[in-house]
């Protein structure tokens, strides 16, 4: 079924939807990578006001020594693991070809980031991705590979942050227009890498991916799929972001509002660089950051992209997921990616943005015939049982 979008009025089907969501990730997310970590004032000081599309890296030519334990080339339109990340998932879905579990990390995911190089554009090198995925992320092969822990439950003890959160819009997709499967999906994914509110989030991040792609979403029926399924601190956090995002039209006003709506449930701190004694430990009570500010960007921009992806660029902090959350989002919803920014990101990350975007569309057209056929079979079954159109 193909659907309009909100900002042009155009046909939108699967296909463009599928490939908005990622090509528009993996854009904001490049547009993120430079600016990440540091305060909307600081941003705005080192660039001379906003950032306004792509610019180079935070420390100019010294990028490899600036930072030790992160020499990586961010900026330029280079693409950070988030990307690498949400790639890497689509070759499992490419490989399984069917809905995928906490297994299909360990038995796909996991040899992928340790056994196969590829181009790390940050790296400007060839390297196994395992060499470029956050702490966070390296926890899945310790855990999972040589600690071989039950997958379904490899996640428990990993500091608790957007990581698992970041790359699952595959998963909203795989599931297009059932925001109910894809977070249902995603928890199972997710508790090989993630426990508590960072596996919540990615099943809500899942479910508003799987909302944007349904004929005639709006950023507000998103909202209200994430709030329908979200739960304890993480659905507090979404629903105060969103009322504080409500009463903007444009980002630059509702910078330090919506960081302030966040406050209460972020446990990482004001200065994200020196995370508080607390910070990403397990709690019913709080939630990640980024997903809230991602929403609330969405609903601030009516669903546009380059207004949506730049307020979350300039809002700061861990901008980088931020942008690629929102940035799936608005592309899934329809807003075009302006494509002068995903022509410089491709190029300068040596990736094609638009490959792994058909593979998706593919395998998702094929899970889908697969979800036909098995509720054929149960629909079948149960009437056998005498259950079909039965009172008692």
């Amino acid at each position: 079924m193909n659907s309009k979008s909100p900002q042009n009025g155009t046909t939108v089907g699967l296909d463009e939807r599928i490939t908005g969501a990622l090509v528009g990730a993996a854009v904001g997310d490049a547009l993120g990578g430079p600016v990440e970590g540091y305060s909307p004032e600081q941003i705005s000081e080192r660039h001379g006001g906003r950032v306004h599309g792509i610019v180079g890296p935070w420390n100019g030519e010294d990028w490899r020594t600036a930072r030790p334990i992160a020499p990586y080339h961010k900026g330029d339109g280079h693409v950070t693991d988030d990307t690498l990340m949400t790639h890497a998932l689509i070759r499992v879905y490419a490989t399984v070809r069917d809905h995928l579990d906490a297994y299909a990390v360990a038995d796909h995911l996991v040899p992928d980031l340790m056994t196969t190089p590829r181009w790390i554009p940050e790296l400007e090198a060839e390297a196994l991705p395992l060499h470029r995925v956050f702490l966070a992320e390296k926890w899945l092969v310790a855990r999972i590979h040589y600690g071989h822990v039950d997958p379904r439950e490899a996640g428990t003890g990993n500091i608790v942050n957007c990581g698992a959160a970041m790359y699952m819009a595959p998963v909203g997709l795989v599931n297009a227009a059932n925001p109910r499967a894809a977070y249902a999906e995603a928890l199972d994914i997710a508790g090989a890498h993630q426990s508590s509110y960072g596996r919540e989030a990615a099943g809500v991040f899942a479910a508003a991916v799987a909302a944007a792609c349904a004929p005639g979403a709006t950023p507000d029926s998103v909202i209200s799929a994430c709030l329908s399924l979200a739960k304890d601190g993480t659905r507090e956090a979404i629903e105060k972001v969103c009322e504080v995002a409500a009463r903007h039209g444009e980002f630059e006003s509702a910078l330090v509002p919506l960081r302030r709506a966040v406050a209460p449930y972020d446990t990482v701190g004001p200065d994200y660089r020196s995370p508080s004694l607390g910070a990403r430990r397990p709690s019913r009570l709080h939630s990640i950051e980024e997903l809230p500010v991602a929403l609330g960007m969405l609903l601030l921009s009516a669903g546009d992209y380059r207004r949506t992806v730049l307020g979350s660029v300039n809002y700061g902090r861990d901008c980088d997921s931020i942008a690629t959350m929102s940035g799936a989002l608005a592309g899934a919803l329809g807003s075009p990616v302006p494509e002068e920014w995903a022509k410089r990101v491709a190029d300068a990350s040596r990736l094609d943005l638009w490959e792994p975007a058909r593979t998706l569309a593919g395998v998702t057209r094929e899970v889908f015939d697969r979800d036909v056929r098995r509720n054929r079979a149960h629909e079948a079954a149960f009437a056998g049982l005498g259950g079909a159109g039965c009172s008692d």
